[in-house]
Order: structure tokens, then sequence, then C-alpha cells
């Protein structure tokens, strides 16, 4: 405590009277001395409990000073975290005022005084007035009020009052510990499904978050209600958790407590989630410093995750401890043998004797797969886990080697069902890292991005949990292609070997595809796998990112493209394993990133490539023929158009071949009735949802304009709108042919009638106009992209084949970007014939197809340095706005 506001409270004791400003700055001088300590190095939970009992005295004088406690007995009793003597700076001061009757006008106007003046002298102040009926009739009737009035502790008042009150509020009065427990355990999966049911987001939650502050305090408070205890230490002197299991409990509190100080420190209020735009100033508070592959952010969050992890894994066994103590009778103490190494006791499997990993090292590897194939298996008794890991140790290269464990690891890779299960339990449980060394490397490893939602242990799980979900038929509905697919997969334990190598070099340095794939190789060779398998797993793995690149970033609609890809890939075989592989990785990757329009360029690609296998890669038919094939069947599908055969043939006729690649029969078909129909010839804007791509999109047509792209896309861009991707096509007799495919702010289609309508009178009126966009799109920066740069990069590849020059932009994600750059390219008279519109979180990779006016690659190298230079200058100027 500083010494101001020492001085402060022995006046008052002394009969003086407290003026809310002095306190204020005696608490001022206070929180600034605690937050040097911090500084000096001293231990967080130290300087939580010291705030709490610095806020005890203040509360000690002021009660006296304002409330009369001899007419009435009343009691000021700190609840929550508070109760719990746990004071972070951000924290609340959480008060129950506890009365013995209801209060006459006189104590409710000084109830009222004292607590104005605590807001007065700057405290954040939660409070609650009761008598000990309205505590058990609020307790019994919310779980959550009677958790805080269980951490609850006298600061001043009436001793005899309060006890009354803890008797009033026992369990075997109220939420008797049973009952207590499994509310909990509700509760707690309740909260843990807000987080996607993991710790390992972006940017996670320290205190309600899976394995944060709030799991601990499950333990306290159930332990509190069932055992009686007021400390971890306590559940080691009663036997239900080991000495080391209590240090590891307590230094992840510490450390959880330790980020969570210099979060709410940082951010001047309270915050428990650790954003972007906190991790890299705590990580500086922590001592990291950069290496060459890992940033310090990077290490900061890495052992954050790891922590968490250790904390998930402490709380599910004491949970089972539990569970075991509380919710099961002897009557209910089922026993089933499995084998001689384990039984099923109440559907929890648990070893057969405390010997049996000494006895059997396999028996840990055996454990997961036995409870793949038993159905009725809900989990593993709580003194099973802490046998597992106290047996990791065995997990040495000699079991890697044994032929017995491999077998047994091969099988659970084949396992009919709750294998993602057991993947996610070997990681927790840390045998995961331990039977493949590489893997360790990657547990809790985080990217700093905002493309990575998870860190790479928990996305490679999360890949393997996706491949299973194409084989299951309950999720056909939601993945009807990849089921498909996957029912002509020759073997599939192959596929899921490849999701878990496919990113396990992550952070090495190198090509981690490349480096992945050398760790796969040995695997594979290791557990028995023949010569083909070996090279199946070992090329999707260093391949996993080519499917999703050439769709994503090439023009899939070129044949060229098509059977290079088909020659990389090499058979349909390895088509089937890719697509699934891409597609799971792509959605496991950040739930925002997968859409409709992926999920079509996907089949797109999928489909090209299977015509160009089947018919043989030298043998695919050249362009001229995929083009006439395409036309003849667009007008095919227009023959019920209300048109004569000559007027649809006069509209394909006008148009380059090049349209008729890019562009499906029935869009074809909507585009030639559209024109057909329009009775101002010179202009026409037509939109339509897509069945196809499930997206919205949008046609223009009408007489050229040389800024026609720029209008366009800044008009979209005003109305808040995404262009996922541009067709841009001029006829023989000078008309835009241009196709955009749009979504909303929230990813999804543009469906509301009014909102097209907008859509088509903007554009239309933006049309009319000879010159750049010049309006105005919302600048503001959205609040994680502030905390990312990266630097404008233009690049330059020349298609001589197809007579265009390929441009790709690269840069930081901010809005009105496509229009910026689309205003760049129109004042250089150059004209844009495709353009792909990538964004991989905070980052944009857009690609677009150049032209000269007449047509032909831009082959002038200053005219194309200009033009990067540009680029660069105008993005980085809308960046600093």
């Amino acid at each position: 405590m500083s010494t101001e506001l020492a001085e402060l409270l022995e006046q008052a004791k002394s009969g003086g009277e407290l003026q809310a400003s002095e306190v204020a700055a005696g608490l001022a001088a206070a929180r600034q001395r605690i937050f040097q300590l911090f500084d000096n190095g001293i231990a967080a939970d130290r300087l939580i409990h010291e705030a709490s009992a610095q806020i005890d005295r203040v509360l000690e004088v002021c009660f006296t000073q304002f409330i009369d406690q001899h007419k009435h007995r009343c009691s000021l009793v700190a609840v929550g975290g508070y109760g719990r003597s746990e004071l972070l700076p951000g924290s609340d001061i959480d008060l129950m005022i506890l009365l013995e009757r209801k209060p006459d006008r006189a104590q409710q106007e000084q109830l009222s005084s004292f607590l104005t003046f605590l807001w007065d002298i700057g405290l954040e102040v939660g409070h609650s007035v009761r008598t000990i009926r309205d505590c058990v009739r609020e307790g019994k009737a919310d779980i959550t009020v009677i958790t805080t009035m269980i951490e609850s502790r006298l600061i001043i008042g009436s001793s005899e009052l309060y006890d009354q009150f803890q008797q009033a509020i026992g369990p075997h009065k109220i939420w008797p510990a049973r009952k207590f427990f499994e509310a909990k355990l509700e509760e707690q999966h309740d909260r843990h499904l807000r987080f996607n049911d993991t710790a390992y987001n972006l940017e996670p939650n320290i205190k309600e978050g899976p394995g944060g502050l709030r799991d601990i305090q499950i333990i306290g408070w159930v332990a509190k209600r069932h055992f009686g205890t007021k400390s971890f230490r306590e559940l080691v002197d009663q036997g239900f958790i080991t000495e080391a299991e209590y240090r590891l409990l307590d230094a992840g509190q510490q450390h959880l407590w330790r980020v969570r100080f210099a979060l709410h420190r940082i951010a001047g209020r309270r915050e428990d989630r650790l954003l972007f735009d906190y991790q890299k100033n705590i990580a500086a508070v922590f001592g990291f410093t950069s290496s060459k592959n890992n940033l310090a952010i990077e290490q900061f969050m890495q052992q954050y995750y790891r922590t968490i992890m250790e904390l998930e894994r402490l709380s599910e066994m004491l949970l089972q401890i539990f569970r075991e103590e509380i919710l099961l009778t002897d009557a209910q103490r089922r026993l089933t043998p499995l084998n001689e190494r384990f039984n099923l006791r109440n559907n929890y499997i648990e070893v057969a004797h405390a010997d049996v990993f000494k006895q059997k090292p396999s028996a840990l590897l055996e454990l997961f797969l036995l409870i793949s194939l038993n159905e009725n298996c809900e989990g593993v008794t709580a003194s099973t886990i802490r046998l597992v890991r106290e047996h990791l140790y065995l997990v040495d290269e000699k079991f890697r080697c044994d032929d017995e464990v491999n077998h047994l690891f091969m099988q659970l890779m084949s396992a009919p069902n709750g294998m993602t299960h057991q993947m996610r339990r070997m990681n927790s449980y840390g045998f995961l890292a331990a039977y493949i060394p590489a893997f360790a490397k990657i547990t809790g490893r985080m990217q700093y991005d905002l493309f990575h939602a998870y860190t790479v242990d928990q996305h490679t799980i999360f890949v393997i949990r996706n491949l299973r979900r194409f084989a299951l038929d309950k999720h056909q509905a939601e993945f009807p292609f990849c089921n498909l697919v996957y029912s002509k997969l020759e073997n599939p334990r192959l596929l899921y070997l490849a999701a878990l190598f496919h990113d396990i070099a992550k952070g090495r340095g190198g090509d981690h595809s490349q480096l992945g794939a050398e760790d796969a190789t040995r695997f594979c060779v290791q557990h028995k796998l023949n010569r083909k398998e070996t090279r199946i797993v070992s090329q999707l793995v260093r391949d996993h990112l080519l499917m999703s690149v050439v769709a994503q970033r090439k023009d899939i609609s070129d044949p060229d493209v098509v059977r290079d890809f088909a020659r990389q890939v090499g058979s349909m075989n390895m088509l089937n394993y890719l697509y699934l592989l891409t597609v799971a990785d792509i959605r496991s990757t950040n739930p925002k990133l997968w859409n409709n329009w992926k999920d079509a360029l996907l089949q797109q690609l999928y489909r090209a490539t299977k015509s160009v296998i089947r018919v043989g890669i030298d043998n695919a038919p050249d362009i001229d023929e995929i083009i006439q094939e395409n036309r003849d069947a667009a007008l095919e599908e227009m023959a019920d158009l209300p048109y004569s055969v000559e007027q649809i043939k006069s509209v394909c006729d006008r148009v380059p071949g090049d349209y008729f690649l890019r562009h499906h029969p029935l869009e074809i078909k909507w585009h030639v009735n559209a024109i057909l129909g329009n009775s101002d010839e010179s202009r026409l804007v037509s939109i339509r949802q897509s069945t196809y791509t499930r997206n919205t999109k949008v046609f223009i047509y009408g007489d050229e304009a040389a800024h026609a792209f720029s209008q366009v896309t800044g008009t979209l861009g005003a109305l808040g709108l995404s262009i996922l991707n541009a067709e841009i096509f001029t006829t023989v007799d000078n008309k835009i042919m241009d196709t955009f495919i749009i979504q909303d702010r929230n990813g999804e289609a543009v469906t509301d009638a009014e909102t097209i309508a907008q859509i088509e009178t903007r554009l239309l009126k933006a049309l009319q106009s000879d010159s750049i966009h010049k309006g105005q799109t919302n600048t503001r920066k959205p609040r994680q992209l502030k905390a990312f740069d990266h630097p404008t990069q233009v690049r330059f590849e020349q298609d001589y084949l197809n007579g265009r020059t390929v441009m790709e932009v690269s840069t930081i994600d901010m809005p009105g970007l496509l229009s910026v750059i689309a205003n760049v390219i129109a004042e250089k008279n150059i004209d844009i014939t495709h353009a792909k519109i990538s964004t991989l979180g905070e980052k944009i990779d857009d690609i677009f197809y150049l032209t000269t006016p007449q047509g032909a690659a831009i082959t002038d190298q200053a005219a194309l340095d200009v033009l990067a230079d540009d680029l660069v200058r105008a993005l980085e100027a809308r960046k600093a706005a």
C-alpha cells in the first residue's frame, strides 16, 4: 500500500473524515506501486492478493464511516473473484452487503452514501444488498449466484450474521454437492461450445475459454462444495491429486494470472481476450524476441497454448475424479473386463492394475484403440489418465520402432469409429507428441495472421475430423460431393496419415510441405506401408497446397492450366485423395474461410481434371475444341428462349472465344436472354443467384467505357460488397460483357430485393461516367487488421500462349482496395480481362489478367515497372488513410 493511502486510512480511524479526491489519489498511487512491482518481476499472485488486501483496508474504513453497525447488524462481504482475494488491475470489486432485515429509510441512505463514495474514489464496484432469506431464495434459483456466494469472505461487520449466512447456503440446505457438480459440468460444456470447444483460437479468452481460469475455478468450487477444501493444497493432503499435479496446476494458474495482469495493464481496463492489439506488447513485456523462423509473439502464444493444454489435461482428470467420487454410488460401480490389461468401469476404461504400462508399454497405445472400438466407452478413469501421464517416458525410440506398437497405431488410423476423438485425446494426454517427436514442435504453435484461426496441432486434428465426416452418412447432406468422392478411395487411412503430417514441419524454416513429406516417408516406412502407399502419403503431404493454389490463383478455364495440374496429380486415385484433403484443410484453417465460391472452384477443377485424366493427358482436346463444345452446349440450352436461332447466334458470334471457356451454358443463357430482352441497348445490369456457385452474380452489358471496371468496383465497394471474381469481355462491336461474383459483408449471397435494386440503380448511374470512380468508400480499418502490416508487392508474369500479362498484387486487406487498384490500372490505358480476388486473413492476394487495348500481352518492362510503382504508392497511401 502506498504511504499516502496508509496515512489517510490511519487518520480516518482516528476520527478524521475521508475526502474522496484524496482517497482516489492514494489508490492511484497504490496502483502505480503495484505496477512497478510487476515490472520488477514480483509474482502476479502476490500482487493480486496484495491488491485485494489493500482494498479490504479501504473498505473497512469507508464502511465504518458511513454505516451505523450498532443500530442494525450487517456485514460487508467480498464475493466472486474478490471473495477469493484475487484482484487484478481491471477486475470488478464484487460486494454483498448482508443485512439482518430489510433496511429502513435511514439505513438505505447510509448504504447509498457508502456506495456513492466508493464510485467517487474510483472503485469499480458490483454490489448486492441481501438478507439471508434473499440469499437462499436467489441462490436456489441461479447456479451463478450460489457460486459467487460460495466464494465469500467477511471484510467487516457481524461475524455472527455471516456465520448464519454460511450455514443457510451450505450443501445440506441448498445445492447439494451432486446437483451442484452436475450443473457446473453443464455450464462448462455450454461455455466451451461458445469457443468452438477449443482454447486454441487466434484471440483466446484467458478467463472463459477451455483450459482458462474459469476451468481452474470450477475445480475449486466443486472441491469446496463437496470436500470443504479452501485451497488446492488441501486436495493433495486428502489424496485427490499428487504433489506434482498440484505444482502443475499452481504453475498454470500463476502463468495465466501473469498474462491477465499484463493484459489488464496494457488495455487500461478489464479485458479477458488476448486480442492481436495486445499480444505483441505482452510478448515484449515477457521478454520474448523474434528469431528467423519464430516471431516473439508466436513464442509467447505457444507458451500460452501449452500452458492451456496442460491445464486442460489436469482439469479433465480432476473432474473425472470428482465425477467418480460424487456421482457414482456403490451400486453403480460396474466392472466389465475387456482383456487382461483393461477393464470398463461404469463405461470408463481403466487399467487392470497399476503396473500395466510398465509390464507392457504398448498398452499405452492399445488404450486409445480399445476406446475407439468400444462404443460403450465414454472416456478414461482419472487414475488411468494419471498413469498414462506418468508413463509417457516409456515412449522412446525403442517404443516407436516396436512392430506391435506400429501395428496398433495403423489399426487406430483405420478404426471405423472414434478415431478423431482418440487423436484429440492422444494430443491432450501428450502421447501424440511423444510418439511423433516432430508433432511436439507444432503443439501449441500459432501463426501470427488472420488466416490460420487455430494452432497447428489443433488445425491438424480438425482436418482429420473433417475427413472423417466425409465418410459418415449422417454428414452426407452437408458434404454430398465429398461423400461421393470418399466412397471411391482405395485406402482411406492414407488420407488420414497425410492429414497428420501435412503441416508437421511448420516453423522449421524451408518448405514445410517438402520437409513434412520427408517426415511422412520415414513414418510410413517405419510402419511397414508398401512403396505405393508410402508414395501416395508423401505426395499428398508435398502437394497438399497444390489444388487450392491452382483453383484460387490460376485461370482454371484455361485447358493448359488444367492439363498441367492433371500432369502433376498423375492419376484419378490421387485426384480423389487430394481433393478431399484440400477441402478438409481449407475448412479447418478458419471457419470464415470456406464459402460456396471456393467449393464451386474446387469442384470445377476436380471435374475438369477428371475429364483430362480419363481421356489421357496427351489426348485431351485442345482449346478450340473445348470452345466449340461449350458453345454448342450453350446453344442447345437456349433452345427454349423466345428468340430465333439467328438472334441468339448474333449475340454469340460477337463475343470472343474465351467467353465460352469461362461461362457455364446456363450463365450464357442468362446473358443472352438479358441482352435480347433489353429495350435500352446502351446499358444493362442484371443480377441473379447462381445455383451452381450459390453466390450472387452481376452481369453488366453496354457500350464500352474506358473506366467501367473502376466504376463497378468502386460502386460495389461503396455499398459494402466484396467481389470474388470478375470476367471482363468486349464484343467485336465494342460492347462490354462483364460478370462479377459478389457477396455481402458477412460472406453471404446478396438476396435482399431492396439491396439488389439499389445495386442495379447505382451501377447504371456509375456506368454513365467517363472517368474513374471517385466516390467515397468507408476507409475505417477493422480492429484486427490494425495489428498487421504487410508491405505491398506487385509481381508480373507473361502468359505468352494466351497473349496476356498476369499481375499479382499482395498487400494488407483494407476497405476500398479493389477500387484503388482498378483506378491505377485505368489511368494506364490497360485492359483487365479477368480477375481472381483472394483474401487470406488479413492479407489479399489478387490476380489480374491484363492486356493492351489491342488485346496483346504488355511486354514493355518500363511500363510494367511504372504500373507497379504507382500501385504500391496508391495502396500504401490507402493504408495510411
